[in-house]
């Protein structure tokens, strides 16, 4: 087991690693296909597992050696990744786009978002790092068993979704100038760009409404991305709500 601390092996298998008590037990009811748990005999009396294929007690030693975390906790397992190429995106819904996003904490932070506003799709560029990354399902706190996330040419999507894409750009219109609020009643796309580099020039040509957050202070250099997107997921939530669309994408 232990050689699938190593990711290739895991995207290889189609597989994914979750680790500790919370995400393991949100596994267990999220519908996902769970392979195999590794567990301490504490958590696996305090657990009913049911049609898992393999199921093993092991000791604080032996889960240490499996584990990606610093501090092991308690349960180790293996689920198989659902298929999202088939995905439907439902278009009375906001839709989250991401463009080279390298940082797992940001991708876990932000589908962690997402999941709190109902956001259900996220569609990334094949160089966004991979939703399955240990790191990422992390930081998810569970979003990963909530939302759907599909990797696509994402200039070709965005130019055949058929929605306003709003994206987060330096040459955007401030957000207090901007006619978000008049733009949401329609299903849309928030777009967000890389850490340092912002949105690339393939996906920037089809965003059809570009914001900018002030920077009010006049002193940082530059927002997290994964802050840039709440503050733009909850503006954009935020005025739906009030136009009562965005009730239908917490279906």
């Amino acid at each position: 087991m232990a050689a699938y601390r190593q990711q290739r092996r895991c995207d290889e298998e189609a597989v994914f690693v979750v680790e500790g008590p919370k995400l393991c037990g949100e596994a267990l009811v999220s519908g996902f296909t769970v392979r195999v748990v590794c567990a301490t005999a504490e958590w696996l009396s305090a657990n009913a597992i049911d049609a898992v294929p393999e199921c093993y007690e092991v000791s604080q030693a032996e889960l240490e050696r499996l584990s990606n975390m610093r501090t092991p906790n308690q349960v180790w397992m293996l689920l198989e990744r659902p298929d999202n190429s088939s995905f439907i995106t439902n278009h009375s819904s906001l839709v989250l786009a991401l463009d080279r996003i390298q940082d797992p904490g940001n991708l876990g932070t932000m589908m962690r978002t997402a999941d709190w506003y109902g956001i259900r799709h996220i569609v990334c560029s094949p160089d966004t790092v991979s939703c399955y990354n240990p790191k990422v399902v992390q930081a998810s706190m569970g979003a990963v068993f909530r939302t759907r996330v599909e990797y696509v040419d994402l200039p070709q999507w965005l130019a055949a979704c058929g929605m306003p894409v709003f994206g987060a750009s330096l040459q955007g219109e401030p957000l207090a100038h901007s006619d978000i609020g008049a733009s949401v009643h329609s299903p849309a796309v928030l777009l967000i760009g890389n850490e340092s580099r912002g949105i690339g020039p393939e996906a920037m040509e089809h965003v059809t409404h570009p914001v900018l957050i002030p920077n009010i202070g006049g002193t940082a250099e530059s927002l997290n991305a994964s802050v840039a997107a709440g503050i733009l997921i909850h503006l954009l939530c935020s005025a739906r709500e009030c136009r009562g669309v965005q009730g239908s994408a917490r279906q």
